[in-house]
């Protein structure tokens, strides 16, 4: 879909993972929009695959990169004054379950009061919609699936998913008080080419490449909605284009999950990883996959099962994602052996 209209997008987190897929969509497909991106480049994980992914944004003209924090209010407004963006999606975050177990600090920091920093400069700048991210996390110890954004998401099990629970209140509170059009997307599980190297599947092909051993929580019994980043990317496009229709309290917010709509067991995934990596040349016909799996308990701040309902989405933006887990991992094994020269 094009963005058929002028518009100054600001995108933070921009040399993320679904930030710099994002750019990279719109940069391609419409001369005609400026992008703003922000980012830190912190080193949560290897900064030399951010500043790869930033490569592939700045031989744009019409993108400009600012490296900077949105933990620092002076400078996000700043930064707002100078560009004057209509539309802001923040993707700015501290992602991972496990790590906020042990650095509560950081998710604070960014998720927290980064994200009120971004709600601050949008109402002071007549923003004309705020797309943001929030995650299935939220859903925390919810046994009823698929997930439905007309659920409760009151018991979160990680600081992570608590911090992305606050996040949907602010901006909630912000679209009330201020009138600012905000819609807010929880994402579930997103795989494929320039991914996170902290993500599962990631870990997964590493180990599996160098003949390690990798462990299934759960002993192998979680399932997870995984989604390929081509469908995140459309989906938060489409987003892009519509502001939030007045929910019954006349407050111009929405909330979706974005997501496949059809989880898979972790057993699954890693055969299928394999037979993709087999086909690569990376790992030999001979590659005894059971001899490298090791099925442990399930680690606190997981949970057992993610699975979207994303009918809203289907309905209000024609929402569907089409690639296969086959398709999906077997793009992400071709990446990563021409990114690391395998």
């Amino acid at each position: 879909m094009s963005l058929l209209y002028d518009k100054t997008i600001l995108i933070t987190g921009v040399a993320g993972f679904i930030g710099s897929s994002l750019a990279d969509k719109i940069l391609k497909e419409n001369e005609q929009i400026n992008i703003i991106g922000i980012d830190d480049l912190n080193e949560y994980y290897d900064i030399r695959l951010k500043k790869d992914r930033l490569e592939r944004l700045v031989m744009h003209n019409n993108f400009t990169f600012v490296q900077d924090t949105i933990v620092n209010k002076c400078n996000v407004m700043n930064i707002f004054e100078r560009y004057h963006p209509e539309v802001v999606v923040n993707l700015a975050a501290q992602g991972g379950v496990r790590y906020s177990i042990d650095h509560p600090d950081v998710y604070i920091e960014s998720n927290v009061v980064g994200f009120y920093n971004i709600l601050e400069a949008c109402r002071y700048h007549n923003v004309k919609h705020l797309v943001y991210a929030s995650s299935s996390s939220v859903y925390g110890a919810n046994k009823k699936i698929p997930y439905s954004t007309s659920d409760f998401v009151d018991h979160p099990v990680s600081l992570y998913a608590a911090t992305k629970k606050t996040d949907e209140l602010f901006a909630y509170t912000y679209a009330n008080l201020y009138n600012i059009p905000c819609t807010g997307l929880r994402f579930f599980t997103v795989y494929g080419p320039f991914g996170r190297p902290d993500m599962a599947y990631f870990k997964f092909t590493n180990k599996l490449i160098n003949g390690e051993c990798i462990e299934l929580y759960n002993y192998g019994n979680c399932k997870r909605d995984f989604t390929y980043i081509d469908d995140i990317v459309t989906g938060i496009v489409r987003v892009i284009c519509k502001t939030p229709d007045k929910d019954s309290n006349g407050v111009p917010y929405r909330i979706y999950n974005i997501g496949n709509s059809r989880p898979e067991s972790l057993i699954d995934f890693v055969d299928i990883l394999h037979q993709q990596l087999r086909k690569a040349g990376m790992l030999s016909e001979k590659y005894d996959l059971k001899r490298h799996i090791k099925l442990v308990p399930m680690q606190p701040g997981d949970v057992e099962i993610t699975y979207a309902d994303v009918s809203d989405l289907e309905r209000d933006f024609d929402y569907a994602p089409k690639t296969t887990l086959d398709v999906g991992l077997g793009q992400f094994v071709q990446w990563y052996k021409n990114y690391y020269r395998i």
